[in-house]
């Protein structure tokens, strides 16, 4: 960037800040654009109608440490403590995963499922909750729903319990510390959610790349990524009401084996694979018979 001394423009700001993130960014502009609007407290279309105002030198020391850290991998959410999940922000740290547009498709199923079922208040479990992203937005999208969430991350569960008050959906929204399912035990629910760390041990991405920031807690799925899954899935059935449904989020070449582990775990019921945005296998789907 140009010395400090020197007048800087938003628009000399963002060409020379997409140049720096260019070699380890796959949308470097935009980027750019998002950490230049934090830093001046700013919406990106206040940028684009403003290339030619000057930048106050405190904005530009902030924007040039942002640049920096992105430069590093870290991804942009994490230097803005935000993400955007089923159209709505949420708060986002180093303890948690940031939330992905794929996994947009389990609210989808999930309310689907309970409008069909014409469930008046259902009971929703959230395994694994991260940052909360799933159970509070099943928690707003259904005013009637009782959401429940488990996370073995003390960090993680507050970050979550934070985003369920910033939506207004806390008082509905019992989040418990503990592995896996094991709070919820001798409960049932009318549908069950689960975004467990699925990534074998051995794709887990290096730095600079931005997955390297997540907590590997949050990554690691074991050798072929369904170490968790497998502990799960024996005791779903207990916790499924007659009817219910049951979403398990995985990796695409993980589906098949996923779905047979699924199987086992309920002979009875329905089991299928669901497709991400991409047409990937992405989520395994059982309807309890």
């Amino acid at each position: 960037m140009p010395g400090s001394d020197a007048p800087v423009t938003v628009g000399d700001s963002l060409s020379s800040a997409a140049e720096r993130l260019g070699p380890t960014s796959d949308s470097a502009r935009a980027d750019a654009q998002l950490l230049l609007a934090h830093a001046l407290g700013t919406g990106r279309d206040w940028l684009v109608a403003h290339a030619d105002a000057c930048i106050d030198p405190l904005a530009r020391a902030r924007f040039e440490g942002y640049v920096r850290r992105r430069s590093g991998g870290e991804p942009v959410a994490y230097i803005l403590r935000t993400a955007w999940f089923y159209g709505r922000e949420f708060t986002v740290g180093a303890a948690v995963l940031v939330p992905r547009p794929e996994t947009e498709h389990l609210i989808d199923e999930t309310l689907a499922h309970l409008g069909g079922a014409r469930v008046k208040s259902p009971a929703l479990l959230d395994i694994g909750l991260g940052s909360g992203a799933i159970a509070c937005t099943l928690a707003a999208e259904l005013p009637s729903a009782r959401v429940t969430g488990t996370e073995t991350s003390p960090e993680a569960l507050e970050i979550a319990r934070e985003n369920a008050r910033r939506l207004g959906v806390a008082s509905r929204c019992e989040f418990l510390l503990g592995d896996l399912a094991t709070p919820a035990r001798g409960r049932r629910f009318d549908a069950i959610l689960a975004n467990l760390p699925y990534v074998a041990t051995a794709q887990i991405a290096p730095a600079p790349d931005p997955v390297s920031f997540e907590p590997r807690l949050a990554l690691d799925g074991g050798a072929d990524g369904l170490d968790l899954y497998r502990r799960l899935l024996p005791e779903l059935p207990a916790l499924l009401e007659p009817g219910g449904l049951a979403l398990l989020e995985a990796a695409p070449a993980s589906m098949a084996a996923l779905a047979a582990l699924a199987s086992d775990a309920f002979p009875g019921g329905s089991v299928s694979i669901g497709k991400d945005y991409a047409g990937h296998e992405r989520f395994v789907r059982v309807r309890e018979a």
